[in-house]
């Protein structure tokens, strides 16, 4: 992964087209993509009666990158934070940009009227391909490390520890060609070296956010 940081846009270069699944704002679902990245936006920008998608794409077409997944975030984009983790010669990367503004208790919801809107996007890259089952559980791995570096983080409502934002999304890329990997489990070396490469990139970012933005 190559990431390139030019206000308002991060850059996730993954070198090849991977298959990749997210439910990013830009071409969300099961694609084939070799760039995911972010754009940032002003709390201001976010206006009930904006097209974000429409707008988006406009952004992406003047930049020459509608292939690519992109993702949408409020947080300062030079807070990114980049870790990676291997197991029996597995490696995965993972990119992540941390905001707690509109942090939730997972099973309940804070009135969020007046307040910023922060997030939690994240880019993992997985050097091997995986069938679909397997992609779908990592994704689901890929989001219980996110919570676990939340909580872990102790950021506090009136509804409980945070887990999350109401907004987070994460982009997971799989290489298309090679033998697939089946499962991405806990038990797995994938799922091992995918939790740890997302908890340490969110926790970075999470204990940054706490120690700055919040504070201020």
């Amino acid at each position: 992964m190559k990431i390139r940081c030019a206000r308002p846009w991060l850059e996730a270069d993954l070198g090849a087209l991977h298959r990749v699944i997210s439910w990013a704002v830009h071409r969300p679902g099961l694609v084939h993509a070799r760039h995911i990245l972010w754009r940032e936006v002003r709390n201001a920008d976010l206006t009930p009666e904006l097209d974000v998608a429409g707008w988006l794409r406009s952004e992406l077409d003047a930049r020459d990158a509608t292939d690519a997944v992109c993702l949408l975030t409020s947080r300062d984009i030079r807070a990114h934070h980049h870790a990676t983790a291997s197991e029996a010669g597995l490696r995965v990367e993972a990119l992540a940009t941390t905001g707690l503004s509109n942090a939730e208790a997972v099973g309940a919801r804070v009135d969020r009227r007046g307040h910023d809107w922060g997030t939690i996007n994240i880019a993992v890259q997985v050097h091997a391909a995986l069938s679909e089952p397997a992609l779908l559980e990592a994704l689901s791995i890929a989001a219980e490390a996110r919570t676990a570096a939340v909580m872990d983080a102790g950021f506090d409502l009136p509804t409980g520890r945070a887990t999350g934002t109401g907004t987070d999304c994460i982009a997971l890329a799989a290489r298309i060609s090679g033998e697939a990997l089946p499962h991405a489990g806990l038990h797995t070396d994938l799922g091992a070296a995918l939790g740890r490469a997302v908890r340490d990139a969110v926790a970075a970012g999470a204990q940054e956010w706490m120690a700055t933005v919040r504070r201020r």
